[in-house]
């Protein structure tokens, strides 16, 4: 009787979201056209890159621009990529590559098999965590699971429980291992270390969906901007 009592726990612990353990998450890896491999994680229904892309060229092989000077970034209609502060060497394995919505709207950005999440596939992704206790208080109800995204390494400290930045060692319970890698406004770097955001391919008004993490907020911001910020991007796998 003891036995099964304590298997009958063992069970509910570990199915239970709010511990550390993650049932539902299963680790692969994905190569892009430049042979970066990826690892990536399944999270509910779907399966993300849990890292930032960072190829330099299209899933048919053709080259992505490069845009360095500030002036053509901030006036390019076309596609175009660079690396935070045009830094490569410090940043491109770190945080991955910031592209224009221009580039993401070509639909050829993502390796074969995968795309560029749409907002209701980012809309998914929060339902779930929401819905599964991955917020930060346990509650199934309200956005407060960012930190279950958030990497456990690399963002500024706050001192309000719940952010992001406020006791690194319970971020990521997800595996997603967001990074702060900041983001080209026009022809300005900025938050790099406090801040991280990530492309849609979905429109709105002009202006086109994508999510943001600071490391002192609750939340997974949904907002849209303009076409001359530089983001970077996840991938999820076709279904």
């Amino acid at each position: 009787m003891l036995l099964i009592i304590i298997m009958l726990v063992s069970c509910r612990k570990k199915n239970d979201p709010k511990t550390n353990i993650k049932d539902d998450s299963k680790t692969t890896t994905v190569t892009d056209k430049d042979g970066n491999v990826y690892n990536t994680v399944t999270i509910g229904t779907q399966t993300w890159m849990s890292e930032n892309l960072k190829t330099s060229r299209y899933n048919d092989g053709t080259a992505i621009p490069l845009v360095t000077d500030a002036l053509a970034w901030e006036t390019i209609s076309t596609p175009g990529y660079c690396w935070y502060n045009n830094d490569a060497a410090t940043y491109k394995n770190k945080y991955g590559a910031l592209y224009n919505v221009y580039v993401v709207k070509t639909g050829k950005l993502a390796p074969t098999g995968w795309h560029i999440p749409t907002d209701a596939e980012w809309t998914t992704l929060d339902k779930y965590l929401t819905l599964n206790g991955y917020n930060y208080d346990g509650s199934t109800w309200e956005n407060k699971y960012v930190k279950s995204l958030a990497a456990t390494t690399g963002w500024m400290f706050d001192k309000y429980e719940g952010t992001v930045g406020n006791d690194l060692l319970k971020n990521n319970r997800t595996g997603f291992s967001a990074l702060p890698g900041g983001y080209r406004c026009r022809s300005v770097f900025s938050q790099e270390g406090t801040e991280g955001n990530w492309w849609s391919s979905s429109s709105y008004r002009g202006n086109t969906w994508y999510r943001e993490m600071s490391y002192n907020d609750r939340l997974f911001e949904r907002n849209y901007t303009c076409d001359a910020s530089g983001f970077s991007v996840r991938c999820v796998r076709d279904n």
